[in-house]
């Protein structure tokens, strides 16, 4: 069964908003890394290293989940359009169908691939514009 949830992108104050939606909300985050927490290999801006590489908030059924950006991805946030639709699936084969519908005619920004979090990750952006995060997680299935 797919899952649709909200990821927010933001440039530097992901943890103050984050902090704030826990206020409202109410609850624990399901998970919780900065950029110091990524692999060796990924190599981030010594002053971005405390910034938010991935938060999520379990919201009722749902997660509300976000990061900061990095210089290393590219250009800032902009509001309004710093938003991406996450979508888990059962199977990486699922993954591939729904990566390879929504990025035709769209872009590809990060092919699907296993990840150091342990998922099957990939991201894109379908003909209109919208940015989509395909994942399954192996541990669920």
């Amino acid at each position: 069964m797919s899952k649709l949830n909200p990821y927010l992108t933001f440039n530097g104050n992901c943890r103050e908003v984050f902090d704030f939606y826990r206020t409202v909300f109410g609850g624990e985050f399901a998970a919780y890394m900065t950029f110091a927490d990524g692999p060796p290999e990924y190599e981030f801006p010594e002053n971005e290293k405390g910034l938010i590489m991935h938060v999520s908030l379990p919201v009722g059924d749902s997660m509300l989940m976000g990061s900061d950006t990095s210089s290393a991805f590219g250009p800032l946030a902009v509001t309004g359009t710093n938003f991406s639709i996450s979508i888990d699936v059962e199977s990486n084969a699922r993954a591939d169908e729904l990566f390879a519908q929504l990025s035709e005619g769209g872009s590809v920004k990060m092919p699907m691939a296993d990840t150091f979090w342990g998922s099957y990750f990939g991201l894109c952006t379908d003909q209109y514009g919208v940015s989509w995060m395909i994942s399954h997680n192996k541990d669920q299935g």
